[in-house]
Protein backbone atom coordinates (compact mmCIF):
# COMPACT_ATOMS: atom_id res chain seq x y z
CA UNK A 1 0.00 0.00 0.00
CA UNK A 2 1.29 3.15 -1.52
CA UNK A 3 -0.86 5.57 -0.10
CA UNK A 4 -3.59 6.04 2.65
CA UNK A 5 -6.92 5.04 1.18
CA UNK A 6 -10.42 6.56 1.28
CA UNK A 7 -13.06 4.15 3.45
CA UNK A 8 -16.92 4.25 3.17
CA UNK A 9 -18.68 4.35 6.77
CA UNK A 10 -22.39 3.67 6.72
CA UNK A 11 -23.83 6.19 9.31
CA UNK A 12 -28.03 5.04 8.98
CA UNK A 13 -29.60 2.20 7.57
CA UNK A 14 -32.78 0.91 7.04
CA UNK A 15 -34.49 4.25 7.13
CA UNK A 16 -37.23 5.65 5.09
CA UNK A 17 -36.39 9.21 5.70
CA UNK A 18 -33.64 11.34 6.39
CA UNK A 19 -32.86 14.71 8.21
CA UNK A 20 -29.76 16.78 8.17
CA UNK A 21 -28.03 20.20 7.02
CA UNK A 22 -25.14 20.54 5.29
CA UNK A 23 -23.04 23.55 6.60
CA UNK A 24 -20.86 24.85 3.83
CA UNK A 25 -21.57 23.97 0.09
CA UNK A 26 -21.88 20.23 -1.05
CA UNK A 27 -21.92 19.56 -4.86
CA UNK A 28 -23.99 16.99 -6.59
CA UNK A 29 -23.17 15.65 -9.78
CA UNK A 30 -25.15 17.43 -12.46
CA UNK A 31 -27.21 20.11 -9.83
CA UNK A 32 -24.32 22.20 -8.86
CA UNK A 33 -24.03 23.26 -5.22
CA UNK A 34 -26.23 22.51 -2.24
CA UNK A 35 -26.08 23.58 1.57
CA UNK A 36 -28.09 24.68 4.43
CA UNK A 37 -31.32 21.82 5.75
CA UNK A 38 -32.61 18.92 3.80
CA UNK A 39 -35.40 15.41 3.97
CA UNK A 40 -34.41 12.64 1.59
CA UNK A 41 -37.42 10.01 1.28
CA UNK A 42 -37.83 7.05 -0.45
CA UNK A 43 -40.34 6.72 -3.10
CA UNK A 44 -41.27 3.79 -5.29
CA UNK A 45 -37.40 2.88 -6.84
CA UNK A 46 -35.71 6.48 -6.08
CA UNK A 47 -34.84 8.70 -3.21
CA UNK A 48 -35.84 12.53 -2.83
CA UNK A 49 -33.81 15.02 -1.44
CA UNK A 50 -36.03 18.20 -0.57
CA UNK A 51 -34.33 21.63 1.00
CA UNK A 52 -35.98 23.48 3.78
CA UNK A 53 -38.48 24.46 1.74
CA UNK A 54 -39.83 21.20 0.70
CA UNK A 55 -38.73 21.51 -2.65
CA UNK A 56 -37.79 18.97 -4.54
CA UNK A 57 -34.13 18.73 -5.64
CA UNK A 58 -32.71 15.67 -6.85
CA UNK A 59 -34.27 12.01 -7.73
CA UNK A 60 -31.97 9.34 -7.79
CA UNK A 61 -31.66 6.09 -6.39
CA UNK A 62 -27.60 6.98 -5.49
CA UNK A 63 -26.82 10.54 -4.48
CA UNK A 64 -23.62 11.61 -3.66
CA UNK A 65 -22.99 15.39 -2.52
CA UNK A 66 -19.48 16.28 -2.35
CA UNK A 67 -18.13 18.45 0.70
CA UNK A 68 -16.18 21.42 -0.43
CA UNK A 69 -13.06 22.63 1.77
CA UNK A 70 -13.68 22.47 5.11
CA UNK A 71 -17.62 21.56 4.99
CA UNK A 72 -19.47 19.52 7.43
CA UNK A 73 -22.76 17.59 7.12
CA UNK A 74 -25.50 16.92 10.15
CA UNK A 75 -27.82 13.98 10.81
CA UNK A 76 -30.62 14.01 12.82
CA UNK A 77 -31.42 11.01 15.14
CA UNK A 78 -28.52 8.78 14.16
CA UNK A 79 -28.44 5.36 16.71
CA UNK A 80 -26.01 4.40 18.81
CA UNK A 81 -24.90 1.19 20.84
CA UNK A 82 -27.48 -0.79 18.47
CA UNK A 83 -29.22 -3.12 20.61
CA UNK A 84 -26.71 -2.68 23.32
CA UNK A 85 -27.37 -1.28 27.27
CA UNK A 86 -26.31 2.22 26.38
CA UNK A 87 -29.08 2.33 22.60
CA UNK A 88 -29.94 5.84 22.33
CA UNK A 89 -30.36 8.49 19.45
CA UNK A 90 -28.14 11.93 18.79
CA UNK A 91 -27.43 14.06 16.34
CA UNK A 92 -24.03 13.55 14.57
CA UNK A 93 -21.65 16.05 12.31
CA UNK A 94 -19.10 14.32 10.41
CA UNK A 95 -16.88 16.01 7.42
CA UNK A 96 -16.23 14.56 3.91
CA UNK A 97 -19.17 13.40 1.74
CA UNK A 98 -22.61 12.17 2.21
CA UNK A 99 -23.73 9.17 0.01
CA UNK A 100 -27.59 8.61 -0.06
CA UNK A 101 -28.17 4.63 -1.60
CA UNK A 102 -31.53 3.16 -1.79
CA UNK A 103 -31.76 -0.44 -0.86
CA UNK A 104 -33.86 -3.18 -2.89
CA UNK A 105 -36.55 -2.94 0.29
CA UNK A 106 -36.97 0.45 -0.65
CA UNK A 107 -35.11 1.84 2.41
CA UNK A 108 -32.29 4.66 2.40
CA UNK A 109 -28.95 4.00 3.62
CA UNK A 110 -26.63 7.16 4.71
CA UNK A 111 -22.60 6.58 4.30
CA UNK A 112 -19.76 8.90 4.64
CA UNK A 113 -16.62 8.43 2.52
CA UNK A 114 -13.45 9.40 4.27
CA UNK A 115 -9.80 9.37 4.52
CA UNK A 116 -8.91 6.59 6.60
CA UNK A 117 -6.43 8.77 9.00
CA UNK A 118 -9.26 11.02 9.48
CA UNK A 119 -11.68 7.93 10.22
CA UNK A 120 -9.07 7.69 13.10
CA UNK A 121 -9.62 10.68 14.45
CA UNK A 122 -13.13 10.19 15.23
CA UNK A 123 -12.79 6.47 16.24
CA UNK A 124 -10.14 7.36 18.71
CA UNK A 125 -12.36 10.10 20.03
CA UNK A 126 -15.53 8.18 19.95
CA UNK A 127 -14.01 4.64 21.35
CA UNK A 128 -12.52 5.99 24.41
CA UNK A 129 -11.89 9.46 25.88
CA UNK A 130 -9.35 11.77 23.79
CA UNK A 131 -7.96 13.27 27.18
CA UNK A 132 -6.67 9.31 27.96
CA UNK A 133 -2.81 9.24 28.01
CA UNK A 134 -1.40 9.85 24.35
CA UNK A 135 0.47 6.13 24.79
CA UNK A 136 -2.83 4.79 24.39
CA UNK A 137 -4.52 6.49 22.04
CA UNK A 138 -1.41 5.87 20.41
CA UNK A 139 -1.76 2.27 20.54
CA UNK A 140 -5.52 2.69 20.22
CA UNK A 141 -4.90 4.44 16.62
CA UNK A 142 -2.56 1.98 15.39
CA UNK A 143 -4.55 -1.29 16.25
CA UNK A 144 -7.74 1.17 14.83
CA UNK A 145 -5.67 1.26 11.78
CA UNK A 146 -4.53 -2.63 11.69
CA UNK A 147 -8.46 -3.68 12.01
CA UNK A 148 -9.84 -1.63 8.82
CA UNK A 149 -7.23 -2.47 6.43
CA UNK A 150 -7.23 -6.39 6.98
CA UNK A 151 -10.88 -5.97 7.02
CA UNK A 152 -10.98 -4.33 3.71
CA UNK A 153 -8.48 -7.00 2.83
CA UNK A 154 -11.17 -9.94 4.23
CA UNK A 155 -13.38 -8.37 1.80
CA UNK A 156 -11.32 -8.59 -0.95
CA UNK A 157 -10.04 -12.02 -0.75
CA UNK A 158 -14.06 -12.96 0.26
CA UNK A 159 -14.67 -11.34 -3.63
CA UNK A 160 -11.82 -13.53 -5.12
CA UNK A 161 -12.60 -16.57 -3.81
CA UNK A 162 -16.51 -18.23 -2.86
CA UNK A 163 -17.23 -15.87 -0.85
CA UNK A 164 -17.49 -14.89 2.93
CA UNK A 165 -16.44 -17.07 4.97
CA UNK A 166 -19.55 -19.04 7.13
CA UNK A 167 -21.27 -16.94 10.70
CA UNK A 168 -22.35 -20.24 11.98
CA UNK A 169 -24.60 -22.86 11.16
CA UNK A 170 -28.32 -24.11 12.89
CA UNK A 171 -30.07 -27.26 13.05
CA UNK A 172 -32.59 -28.81 15.49
CA UNK A 173 -31.60 -28.04 18.86
CA UNK A 174 -29.02 -25.96 18.07
CA UNK A 175 -28.11 -21.99 17.29
CA UNK A 176 -24.53 -20.94 16.22
CA UNK A 177 -23.99 -17.01 15.42
CA UNK A 178 -21.04 -15.00 15.16
CA UNK A 179 -20.44 -11.69 13.54
CA UNK A 180 -18.60 -10.07 11.30
CA UNK A 181 -18.15 -6.47 9.28
CA UNK A 182 -18.52 -8.53 6.31
CA UNK A 183 -22.71 -8.62 6.62
CA UNK A 184 -22.12 -4.80 5.34
CA UNK A 185 -22.98 -4.99 1.86
CA UNK A 186 -23.05 -1.53 0.47
CA UNK A 187 -20.03 0.04 2.97
CA UNK A 188 -16.74 -0.39 4.14
CA UNK A 189 -17.49 -1.00 8.10
CA UNK A 190 -20.15 0.69 10.17
CA UNK A 191 -20.26 3.50 12.48
CA UNK A 192 -21.30 1.67 15.85
CA UNK A 193 -19.94 -0.71 17.91
CA UNK A 194 -20.32 -3.68 15.34
CA UNK A 195 -17.29 -2.47 13.94
CA UNK A 196 -16.00 0.65 15.36
CA UNK A 197 -17.79 3.77 17.32
CA UNK A 198 -17.58 6.45 14.92
CA UNK A 199 -18.88 9.27 15.61
CA UNK A 200 -17.32 12.31 13.08
CA UNK A 201 -16.92 15.47 14.76
CA UNK A 202 -19.94 15.14 16.96
CA UNK A 203 -17.57 14.72 20.17
CA UNK A 204 -14.73 17.14 20.23
CA UNK A 205 -11.80 15.56 19.17
CA UNK A 206 -8.65 16.29 21.53
CA UNK A 207 -5.62 17.75 20.35
CA UNK A 208 -4.06 14.25 21.79
CA UNK A 209 -6.38 12.63 19.57
CA UNK A 210 -4.79 14.37 16.69
CA UNK A 211 -1.42 13.79 17.88
CA UNK A 212 -1.74 10.07 18.24
CA UNK A 213 -3.23 9.69 14.55
CA UNK A 214 -0.60 11.84 13.41
CA UNK A 215 2.66 10.39 15.13
CA UNK A 216 1.44 6.65 14.39
CA UNK A 217 0.46 7.43 10.28
CA UNK A 218 0.00 4.75 8.30
CA UNK A 219 1.70 2.11 11.27
CA UNK A 220 -0.05 -1.24 11.57
CA UNK A 221 1.00 -4.16 13.30
CA UNK A 222 1.68 -7.63 11.28
CA UNK A 223 2.09 -10.92 12.13
CA UNK A 224 4.28 -12.83 9.61
CA UNK A 225 4.15 -9.77 7.17
CA UNK A 226 0.12 -9.28 7.30
CA UNK A 227 -1.50 -6.88 8.46
CA UNK A 228 -2.94 -8.09 11.81
CA UNK A 229 -6.68 -8.32 12.65
CA UNK A 230 -6.65 -6.22 15.67
CA UNK A 231 -9.59 -7.10 17.98
CA UNK A 232 -10.26 -5.11 21.07
CA UNK A 233 -13.51 -5.12 23.87
CA UNK A 234 -13.47 -2.54 26.80
CA UNK A 235 -12.69 -4.61 30.01
CA UNK A 236 -11.83 -8.22 29.74
CA UNK A 237 -11.88 -9.17 32.92
CA UNK A 238 -8.32 -10.16 34.13
CA UNK A 239 -8.28 -12.54 31.23
CA UNK A 240 -8.39 -12.20 27.26
CA UNK A 241 -10.26 -14.36 25.45
CA UNK A 242 -8.94 -16.86 22.34
CA UNK A 243 -10.63 -15.96 18.99
CA UNK A 244 -12.62 -18.71 18.81
CA UNK A 245 -14.33 -18.22 21.61
CA UNK A 246 -16.27 -15.56 19.81
CA UNK A 247 -16.30 -16.19 16.37
CA UNK A 248 -14.87 -18.62 14.02
CA UNK A 249 -13.48 -22.02 14.71
CA UNK A 250 -9.49 -21.14 13.92
CA UNK A 251 -6.30 -20.27 16.15
CA UNK A 252 -5.01 -16.72 15.39
CA UNK A 253 -1.76 -16.88 17.48
CA UNK A 254 -1.56 -12.90 18.21
CA UNK A 255 -5.49 -13.74 19.18
CA UNK A 256 -4.63 -15.84 21.87
CA UNK A 257 -5.60 -16.03 25.47
CA UNK A 258 -3.19 -13.95 27.99
CA UNK A 259 -2.88 -13.14 31.33
CA UNK A 260 -3.95 -9.46 31.46
CA UNK A 261 -1.94 -8.30 34.72
CA UNK A 262 1.55 -7.94 36.10
CA UNK A 263 1.37 -11.28 37.59
CA UNK A 264 0.70 -14.30 35.70
CA UNK A 265 -3.43 -15.92 35.86
CA UNK A 266 -4.18 -19.54 34.63
CA UNK A 267 -6.56 -19.86 32.30
CA UNK A 268 -9.81 -21.38 32.98
CA UNK A 269 -10.29 -25.18 33.07
CA UNK A 270 -13.37 -26.27 34.79
CA UNK A 271 -16.65 -25.30 36.16
CA UNK A 272 -15.16 -24.95 39.13
CA UNK A 273 -12.29 -23.03 38.24
CA UNK A 274 -14.92 -20.38 36.81
CA UNK A 275 -17.12 -20.13 39.33
CA UNK A 276 -14.18 -19.08 41.68
CA UNK A 277 -12.57 -16.58 39.07
CA UNK A 278 -15.85 -15.20 38.55
CA UNK A 279 -16.61 -14.61 42.15
CA UNK A 280 -12.75 -13.59 43.03
CA UNK A 281 -11.58 -9.89 43.17
CA UNK A 282 -7.97 -10.23 41.54
CA UNK A 283 -5.42 -8.04 40.33
CA UNK A 284 -5.73 -6.82 36.81
CA UNK A 285 -4.79 -3.92 34.55
CA UNK A 286 -8.39 -3.34 33.76
CA UNK A 287 -9.66 -3.49 37.65
CA UNK A 288 -10.02 -0.14 38.65
CA UNK A 289 -12.41 1.84 40.40
CA UNK A 290 -10.72 4.97 40.35
CA UNK A 291 -13.62 7.64 39.46
CA UNK A 292 -10.57 10.11 37.93
CA UNK A 293 -8.68 7.99 36.23
CA UNK A 294 -12.11 6.19 34.49
CA UNK A 295 -13.57 10.08 34.06
CA UNK A 296 -10.04 10.55 31.92
CA UNK A 297 -10.32 8.00 29.82
CA UNK A 298 -13.15 6.63 28.80
CA UNK A 299 -16.50 8.65 27.02
CA UNK A 300 -19.52 10.19 29.08
CA UNK A 301 -21.68 7.52 27.28
CA UNK A 302 -19.85 4.63 28.89
CA UNK A 303 -19.05 6.04 32.27
CA UNK A 304 -22.95 5.40 32.59
CA UNK A 305 -21.57 1.70 33.49
CA UNK A 306 -20.29 1.57 36.53
CA UNK A 307 -19.81 -2.32 37.24
CA UNK A 308 -18.14 -3.86 34.71
CA UNK A 309 -14.79 -6.17 36.04
CA UNK A 310 -17.36 -7.94 38.08
CA UNK A 311 -20.93 -7.79 37.62
CA UNK A 312 -24.78 -8.88 39.27
CA UNK A 313 -27.81 -8.94 37.22
CA UNK A 314 -30.73 -10.63 38.68
CA UNK A 315 -34.24 -10.88 36.75
CA UNK A 316 -37.37 -12.87 37.61
CA UNK A 317 -38.00 -15.86 35.53
CA UNK A 318 -40.94 -15.30 34.51
CA UNK A 319 -39.17 -12.14 32.75
CA UNK A 320 -36.08 -14.19 31.41
CA UNK A 321 -38.47 -16.66 29.81
CA UNK A 322 -40.09 -13.69 28.32
CA UNK A 323 -37.20 -12.48 27.58
CA UNK A 324 -35.74 -15.52 26.02
CA UNK A 325 -39.08 -16.10 24.22
CA UNK A 326 -38.63 -12.36 22.25
CA UNK A 327 -34.51 -13.11 21.44
CA UNK A 328 -34.95 -16.36 20.78
CA UNK A 329 -38.13 -17.06 18.79
CA UNK A 330 -38.41 -20.38 20.97
CA UNK A 331 -40.89 -20.76 23.78
CA UNK A 332 -38.78 -23.13 26.26
CA UNK A 333 -42.10 -22.88 29.02
CA UNK A 334 -40.89 -22.83 32.41
CA UNK A 335 -37.01 -22.25 32.43
CA UNK A 336 -35.39 -24.95 34.22
CA UNK A 337 -31.70 -24.89 33.54
CA UNK A 338 -28.71 -22.73 32.21
CA UNK A 339 -25.45 -24.67 31.83
CA UNK A 340 -22.37 -24.16 30.30
CA UNK A 341 -21.40 -26.32 28.07
CA UNK A 342 -18.08 -25.24 26.93
CA UNK A 343 -15.79 -22.24 27.99
CA UNK A 344 -13.00 -20.03 26.68
CA UNK A 345 -9.88 -19.42 29.12
CA UNK A 346 -11.59 -16.15 29.99
CA UNK A 347 -14.35 -17.95 31.25
CA UNK A 348 -16.71 -16.64 28.70
CA UNK A 349 -19.16 -18.94 27.44
CA UNK A 350 -19.45 -20.58 23.48
CA UNK A 351 -21.66 -23.11 24.44
CA UNK A 352 -24.84 -22.82 26.58
CA UNK A 353 -27.78 -25.28 27.14
CA UNK A 354 -30.75 -23.49 27.96
CA UNK A 355 -33.55 -25.67 29.13
CA UNK A 356 -37.55 -25.13 30.02
CA UNK A 357 -40.64 -27.67 29.91
CA UNK A 358 -40.81 -27.37 26.37
CA UNK A 359 -37.54 -27.56 24.71
CA UNK A 360 -34.00 -27.62 25.45
CA UNK A 361 -31.39 -25.71 22.86
CA UNK A 362 -27.71 -25.00 23.05
CA UNK A 363 -27.07 -21.17 21.47
CA UNK A 364 -23.35 -19.86 21.06
CA UNK A 365 -21.62 -17.79 20.27
CA UNK A 366 -19.97 -15.08 22.42
CA UNK A 367 -22.50 -12.57 21.47
CA UNK A 368 -25.81 -14.29 20.53
CA UNK A 369 -25.67 -16.02 24.13
CA UNK A 370 -25.03 -12.48 25.61
CA UNK A 371 -28.12 -11.67 23.33
CA UNK A 372 -30.75 -14.14 24.29
CA UNK A 373 -30.51 -14.18 27.89
CA UNK A 374 -30.98 -9.78 28.08
CA UNK A 375 -33.24 -7.16 26.91
CA UNK A 376 -30.00 -5.22 25.47
CA UNK A 377 -27.21 -7.37 25.78
CA UNK A 378 -24.90 -9.05 29.12
CA UNK A 379 -21.81 -7.04 29.76
CA UNK A 380 -20.20 -10.63 28.90
CA UNK A 381 -20.43 -14.11 28.27
CA UNK A 382 -17.83 -15.28 30.92
CA UNK A 383 -20.92 -15.54 33.43
CA UNK A 384 -22.15 -18.16 36.14
CA UNK A 385 -25.79 -18.48 37.20
CA UNK A 386 -27.62 -18.85 40.40
CA UNK A 387 -31.64 -19.74 41.00
CA UNK A 388 -32.83 -18.64 44.16
CA UNK A 389 -36.55 -19.33 43.76
CA UNK A 390 -38.15 -16.97 41.16
CA UNK A 391 -35.09 -15.54 40.82
CA UNK A 392 -31.86 -15.57 38.21
CA UNK A 393 -28.84 -14.31 38.76
CA UNK A 394 -26.08 -13.85 36.83
CA UNK A 395 -22.40 -13.13 38.10
CA UNK A 396 -19.88 -11.86 35.56
CA UNK A 397 -16.76 -10.70 34.83
CA UNK A 398 -15.52 -8.50 31.87
CA UNK A 399 -17.28 -6.33 29.37
CA UNK A 400 -17.59 -6.58 25.77
CA UNK A 401 -15.91 -10.53 24.08
CA UNK A 402 -12.30 -10.01 25.67
CA UNK A 403 -10.36 -10.84 22.38
CA UNK A 404 -6.93 -8.91 21.79
CA UNK A 405 -6.68 -5.35 23.40
CA UNK A 406 -8.52 -4.49 26.61
CA UNK A 407 -8.96 -1.08 26.31
CA UNK A 408 -9.39 -0.32 29.73
CA UNK A 409 -6.68 -2.06 30.67
CA UNK A 410 -4.59 -1.07 28.66
CA UNK A 411 -5.39 2.69 29.21
CA UNK A 412 -4.26 1.79 32.82
CA UNK A 413 -1.20 0.56 31.28
CA UNK A 414 -0.49 3.66 29.73
CA UNK A 415 -0.64 5.71 33.27
CA UNK A 416 2.03 3.12 34.67
CA UNK A 417 4.20 4.59 32.10
CA UNK A 418 3.95 1.50 29.25
CA UNK A 419 4.64 2.94 25.98
CA UNK A 420 2.58 2.15 22.77
CA UNK A 421 4.52 -0.58 21.40
CA UNK A 422 4.97 -2.41 24.89
CA UNK A 423 1.11 -2.38 25.13
CA UNK A 424 0.72 -3.23 21.80
CA UNK A 425 2.92 -6.07 21.96
CA UNK A 426 1.25 -6.92 25.73
CA UNK A 427 -1.94 -7.92 23.92
CA UNK A 428 -0.95 -9.11 20.84
CA UNK A 429 2.16 -11.42 21.27
CA UNK A 430 4.49 -12.35 18.09
CA UNK A 431 3.61 -8.81 16.65
CA UNK A 432 5.41 -6.09 15.24
CA UNK A 433 5.06 -2.23 13.96
CA UNK A 434 5.35 -1.77 10.20
CA UNK A 435 4.74 2.04 8.12
CA UNK A 436 2.86 0.54 5.13
CA UNK A 437 2.12 4.41 3.64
Amino acid sequence: MKQEPTITVGIVDGQTELMGRLDGNFRSEGFGFLSGRFSAKASTGTIVLHDASHRELILSPSIKLSAADNSTFRLHNVTIGNRFHWERTEDQTFQGDLILRLRENGTITAINEIPLEAYLKSVISSEMSGAAPLEFLKAHAVLSRSWVLAALNRSKEARETSGPPSKGSEKEGEVIRWYEREDHDLFDVCADDHCQRYQGITNIISEQAEEAVRETRGRVITCQDKICDARYSKACGGITEDFGTAWGNKRIPYLASISDASIPHRPIGTEEEARRWILSDPDAYCHTTDEGLLEKILPQVDRETKTFFRWTIEVSRAELEEILREKSGVDFGTLRDIVPLRRGPSGRISRLQITGTKRSMIVGKELEIRRWLSKTHLYSSAFVVTFEGGRVIFHGAGWGHGVGLCQIGAAVMATRGFSAEEILRHYFRGTEMQKIY
